[in-house]
């Protein structure tokens, strides 16, 4: 294919390809027969695929630089754009779930196009068009928001992502400093970050309201195409982290507090885990990519493939630039058939969690790219993270030649901070569960909820008087509580996943792979908890899930004394 910076772009002509669109839905009801329908479904996927090839163009190229003025001009025209594709969708989706053949289709393609296909059917309708447009709107500013963060520190301006080195330096009054500054960008844009918000909030609401919805919670479960479980369930797996995981959560934070000899562990000491300085890959960002492609080649012939393909056609975006927004993301390309990785390296062990992990949900795409229909080339959101968060334990077994002789020091961590993510990870879906729950509520009234909330899944937190922090400020460094309401639990979920891969690698290794590869291939075929029975893995909403990983963790991480790391 084409290198993605040669990948040519010209602003869709929308008209014309509602036209064309518009007209193969008309065929598509007219058919007489399902193998007529069948092939009037390729050439829908086919138009499908040029355009949501010219959204992620436009996505990638505005996220590598916010100042860019072509692509900001025309991220804007498709944030007005997307509501009204969505809407032809949705129509298309319609027809589909009508069609006298439905029994034939579903035989050839699965009953998860046609959830799929019932349930985006509710997201959307001409009434609330211009709210959803708003919506983006409002989602884009506020990424433009952070990525316009310029701090000074250590005598240059720094963004957001570039401020993360320091908050795990081993001087303590340096990560005092780092996070003071930080915070102060956060304290400064705090009544625009509230504003931001509450319009959000609001207007999510009125579009639940249009829809015929109770509250945003139903259909924020319905956009993230849940099918298969519901808020109930969600709130007793939240309580399945707090009885087993927190406990353990707040031993290892003793530990460090021990490790680091402090006689109180506060919020600016969280992310150094040990006294001699934080585990950090051994080489430039270019030599981490030449390691991970050696690593690939060694895994197995699908992901040496798969990686030599992303590194010949540039299919990445990773280092940390000033105009860059922050985080990491994996995207398709489907005209082309590829996935693209974006991501900030800064330095820290996090440029390879966030490599491996990108580089999972990319080898997934790449694995189900010709799975023929474009609602299969990815799964579900929670299921997506399993592929993501697996990576970074299947490539444990690599792991020394980007760490070198930190690679004890890597392993504890990670295995760790997965387990210390767990607590966070449903205090935020707690939290945008009562936001939605509570639409009316004040910004302050919001944040005193996150702070009662963090208070029962984080009682070890200590902001140190730290006034914007202390207040309830924390989650609105969070993007995905602005941008992609309610997808957050997806990480936890399947972060319980992923640790029963680990633990199955420590006994059989080439059969976890089968199956992650299985799962990989399958792409969006299945809901979430076909696609767990199907990587033969239990399912997070079940205690046996954590049974089966809580006694191979506690036995690896109380089996390397703090002693080891000084």
């Amino acid at each position: 294919m084409t290198q993605f910076k040669d990948i040519p772009y010209t602003r869709p002509d929308f008209n014309a390809f509602k036209e064309n669109f518009t007209s193969l839905m008309d065929d598509f009801k007219n058919a007489s027969s399902w193998q007529v329908q069948d092939e009037i479904m390729q050439k829908i996927n086919d138009a499908r695929n040029d355009i949501d090839t010219d959204f992620s163009i436009v996505s990638v190229r505005n996220s590598i630089d916010t100042t860019d003025p072509f692509y900001e001009t025309e991220q804007e025209f498709m944030d007005n754009l997307s509501p009204l594709y969505s809407e032809l969708v949705t129509e298309y989706y319609k027809v589909l779930a009508a069609s006298p053949y439905r029994t034939d289709l579903e035989n050839k393609w699965g009953k998860q196009l046609f959830r799929l296909a019932e349930m985006s059917a509710k997201c959307i309708s001409p009434e609330v068009i211009e709210d959803l447009q708003h919506e983006n709107t409002l989602s884009t500013e506020y990424q433009k928001l952070l990525a316009s963060a310029k701090i000074m520190f250590d005598g240059e301006e720094r963004n957001l992502a570039a401020m993360a080195p320091y908050m795990q330096h081993t001087d303590r009054s340096v990560r005092q400093e780092a996070s003071k500054a930080k915070w102060a960008f956060f304290t400064e844009n705090s009544e625009q970050l509230d504003r931001i918000y509450d319009d959000l909030v609001r207007l999510r609401t009125s579009i639940a309201h249009k829809l015929g919805f109770k509250n945003y919670v139903d259909l924020g479960y319905m956009r993230m195409a849940r099918s298969d479980y519901n808020e109930a369930m969600v709130a007793g797996y939240r309580e399945k982290i707090h009885r087993n995981i927190v406990p353990i959560t707040q031993r290892l934070r003793e530990r460090q507090k021990n490790r680091l000899g402090l006689d109180k562990l506060t919020f600016v000491d969280e992310g150094l885990y040990f006294n001699s300085g934080n585990p950090t890959p051994k080489g430039d960002p270019d030599w981490i990519v030449a390691r991970a492609k050696e690593m690939y080649a060694d895994m197995s012939p699908e992901t040496n493939e798969f990686f030599s393909f992303l590194c010949d056609n540039g299919l990445m975006d990773l280092v940390n630039r000033p105009t860059k927004s922050g985080g990491g993301y994996c995207t398709m390309f489907p005209k082309y058939k590829a996935p693209f990785i974006f991501s900030n390296f800064n330095g820290t062990s996090h440029d390879v969690d966030v490599l491996t992990h990108e580089a999972g949900h990319a080898f997934q795409c790449y694995m189900s790219r010709n799975n023929g229909i474009a609602e299969y080339y990815f799964p579900t959101m929670e299921a997506c993270e399993i592929h993501s968060m697996s990576m970074e334990f299947f490539a444990w077994k690599w792991i020394k030649s980007f760490f070198k002789e930190d690679e004890d020091k890597y392993q504890f961590e990670h295995l760790s901070g997965a387990l210390l993510f767990l607590p966070y990870g449903v205090t935020v879906d707690e939290f945008q569960h009562f936001v939605y729950n509570n639409p009316t509520a004040t910004p302050t009234e919001r944040k005193q909820a996150w702070r009662g909330i963090e208070k029962k899944y984080l009682p070890h937190r200590d902001y140190a008087g730290e006034p914007f922090l202390e207040a309830g400020g924390l989650w609105q460094q969070q993007k995905h509580i602005y941008q992609s309401p309610f997808y957050y639990i997806d990480y936890t979920l399947a972060q319980v996943c992923a640790l029963q891969f680990w633990v199955r690698t420590k006994t059989d290794r080439d059969g976890a792979w089968k199956d992650y590869l299985e799962l990989c291939k399958a792409g969006g075929k299945y809901s979430f908890t076909e696609l767990v029975k199907l990587a033969n893995l239990h399912s997070p909403f079940e205690e046996q899930s954590f049974e089966n990983i809580i006694g191979d963790i506690n036995h690896r991480l109380d089996g390397v004394p703090d002693s080891h790391f000084a």
